[in-house]
């Protein structure tokens, strides 16, 4: 899987799921601060990537993300 299919996948769970403007969506977009993703979300978030890339994320390595572009190339450097 590339980093396109990635982002498709990605970007579709945050607007579709977290109601997230996708205009704020890019790589440089800080993940709290410009994205508004809280500490419930990212609960759901890590839902994601387990059942979207079939991998388990903890928590702790979702909080040392911290912008858009880092959390899609981390899970790449997983399902990569």
């Amino acid at each position: 899987m590339d980093i396109n299919e990635i982002q498709e996948k990605v970007n579709a769970f945050l607007v579709d799921e977290l109601e997230i403007d996708e205009s704020k969506i890019e790589d440089g977009a800080r993940l709290k601060e410009d994205l508004g993703i809280d500490s419930l979300e990212v609960v759901d978030v890590i839902v994601l990537v387990d059942d979207e890339f079939g991998f388990k994320m903890r928590p702790e390595q979702f909080k040392d993300l911290k912008t858009y572009g880092e959390f899609c190339r981390f899970i790449e450097s997983r399902v990569g």
